[in-house]
């Protein structure tokens, strides 16, 4: 399995925040260089050019009432009314810093979304080096010849796609997919009964919880396997369906079970709901080994 690496959006530098923070403590010095100092803030900065290129309405509404406070600015300078230059260029440089905040804050944003993808990327990618591990250490051939393999394989391509086009939101959604995928290829390349009684539980409920969860993982990924084929076949969508019913019928019964405390009754329960779940998958043609 390829690795992909994260790549983390630019901000805003500190150093124009302290830059608009130095031009509203100088207010007191000389006009004409002050007139230079904003212009060149509010019409080639950097800040400039980001808020421009942002997407964020409110900042660059911002952006033009700080050049036209600027201009009016340039004006009382020419025509000699000093009393209203040094106000109407602090007013210009403030609204800047405001705009300049908005877009960081925008920034802040698309920054956690990066991190975000980083972070399931990272996950997903631990999964495949344990994936392909396993298959070595059993000697079971090539991890190309798992379906399981190649949808992962394929999603991690299709949310890079994503992130590429600034649909980092998306990507991320994709790669939640593929790491349910790869969580369960492991699960059932290791034995997934067998996997599950080797784990120390500290009670009977903690095991009701871990089973639940498990349940609930192979559910989403009759989501991520089965939907086209559901969508393009009746027959496909009727045999899932059934089993999809019985595992839905015996989670009910294993969550009554567990409501009385029977943990242990609820425990057995849930595994043949999974195991139907299993059987669903398999029956769309896409065989899960365990």
């Amino acid at each position: 399995m390829k690795h992909l690496k994260q790549f983390s959006c630019m901000n805003i530098t500190a150093g124009m925040l302290m830059f608009l923070s130095v031009l509203l403590a100088d207010a007191g010095q000389a006009s004409e260089d002050r007139i230079l100092s904003v212009e060149r803030l509010v019409e080639r900065s950097s800040a400039a050019r980001q808020i421009v290129a942002s997407d964020n309405p409110a900042a660059i509404a911002r952006h033009e009432e700080a050049r036209s406070l600027f201009e009016k600015a340039r004006t009382a300078f020419n025509t000699g009314d000093q009393s209203q230059v040094d106000p109407l260029l602090k007013q210009a440089t403030q609204i800047m810093f405001d705009a300049v905040r908005m877009v960081e804050k925008d920034s802040s944003l698309v920054d956690k979304e990066y991190r975000d993808y980083g972070a399931r990327l990272e996950s997903l990618n631990a999964l495949c080096d344990a994936y392909e591990r396993i298959r070595k250490e059993k000697g079971m051939g090539s991890t190309e010849e798992s379906e399981l393999y190649s949808l992962v394989h394929r999603k991690i391509d299709q949310a890079d796609a994503l992130k590429q086009a600034g649909r980092v939101t998306e990507g991320r959604s994709v790669l939640d997919d593929a790491y349910v995928a790869a969580k369960v290829a492991i699960e059932h390349l290791r034995g997934g009964d067998t996997l599950v009684r080797s784990l120390d539980f500290a009670s009977p409920e903690e095991e009701y919880r871990y089973e639940i969860d498990r349940n609930d993982t192979h559910r989403m990924l009759v989501n991520v396997l089965l939907a086209d084929k559901i969508a393009a076949s009746g027959r496909v969508e009727n045999m899932v369906s059934g089993h999809m019913q019985e595992a839905g019928s015996l989670r009910s019964k294993a969550e009554q079970q567990a409501g009385r405390g029977e943990y242990d009754s609820a425990i057995r329960t849930l595994e043949k709901s999974t195991r139907e779940i299993v059987q669903a998958i398999r029956s769309a043609g896409i065989y899960i080994p365990g």
